[in-house]
C-alpha cells in the first residue's frame, strides 16, 4: 500500500498499492476487485495518491525501488507518470519523466494543485479546473530548498503548503507565493507526510520512516 483516500462513502477508501488501486471497507476488510490496474507494474510502481474536490483520484509513480525479495534497488531514469482516475472509469496522463512522484494537494479554494518530484528536490504548483478537472500553466512553486527532498504535504486553512522533508528532519511550511513561512523541526530524518486532524482539525498528524534513518532516530517508523 502506497497511498489512502476517502470515497462518497464513509465506510470505503480508495487503497493505491504498487500494481493498481482498489476498494476497502476497513470495518469489514473486505477487498474489491481493481478499479485501476496499472501497465507499468513491476517496473514502475505507483506512489502517492489523493483525491481532487471534484472527486477524481489523482495517482503518481516512479521507478519500482524494491527487489522481489524486498531489498532496495536504486532508481535510474524518470519513468513516473501523473494520472487522473475520473469517477466515470476515464484515465487519462498529465505529466511524464517523473523521478519519484510525491505531494498531492490543493488550495483551499480548489483552484491551485501541488505536485512535487522528490529527485528533482522541486514542488510545481498547477492551475487547476473544477469544471474539466484539468491542470495547467505549470511552474516551479518550491525548489531547491536545502533541507532533505520533497515528501508528502497538506494545506492548511489559511493556503499555507506544509511539505514534509525526507531525509530533511523538519517540515517546511510555506507561504502561497513560494516564501518559507516556517521550518518545524522533527526528532526524526525522514519525514514522509503530514495532515491535519482532530475535532478542530488543528493537531498535525506525521508519518515517518524507518529505512535508511540512523540508529539514534528512535521514532522512525
Amino acid at each position: 500500500m502506497t497511498a489512502l483516500t476517502l470515497t462518497d462513502r464513509d465506510d470505503v477508501l480508495a487503497v493505491v498499492l504498487g500494481s493498481g488501486v482498489i476498494l476497502w471497507e476497513p470495518a469489514s476488510d473486505v477487498r474489491h476487485k481493481a478499479i485501476f490496474q496499472f501497465e507499468g507494474w513491476p517496473k514502475v510502481r505507483l506512489k502517492e495518491g489523493r483525491t481532487d474536490p471534484g472527486g477524481s483520484l489523482w495517482v503518481g509513480s516512479m521507478q519500482n525501488n524494491v527487489n522481489p525479495d524486498g531489498s532496495a534497488c536504486s532508481i535510474e531514469g524518470k519513468h513516473g507518470l501523473l494520472i487522473r482516475l475520473d469517477p466515470d472509469s476515464r484515465v487519462s496522463v498529465h505529466k511524464t519523466e517523473i523521478g519519484i512522484s510525491n505531494t498531492l494537494a490543493w488550495s483551499p479554494d480548489g483552484l491551485r494543485l501541488y505536485f512535487a518530484d522528490t529527485l528533482a528536490n522541486t514542488i510545481w504548483a498547477y492551475d487547476y479546473d473544477p469544471a474539466t478537472r484539468n491542470i495547467g500553466n505549470e511552474r516551479p512553486f518550491f525548489q531547491h530548498f536545502a533541507r532533505g527532498r520533497p515528501d508528502g504535504s497538506t494545506v492548511d486553512a489559511e493556503g499555507y503548503l506544509w511539505n514534509s522533508r525526507f531525509s530533511g528532519g523538519c517540515i517546511v511550511r510555506v507561504a502561497p507565493d513560494g516564501q518559507v513561512d516556517r521550518v518545524i523541526e522533527m526528532p526524526v530524518q525522514n519525514i514522509t507526510t503530514c495532515i491535519f486532524g482532530g475535532p478542530d482539525r488543528k493537531t498535525l498528524y506525521v508519518t515517518t520512516e524507518a529505512a535508511g534513518a540512523p540508529p539514534s532516530d528512535r521514532l522512525a517508523g
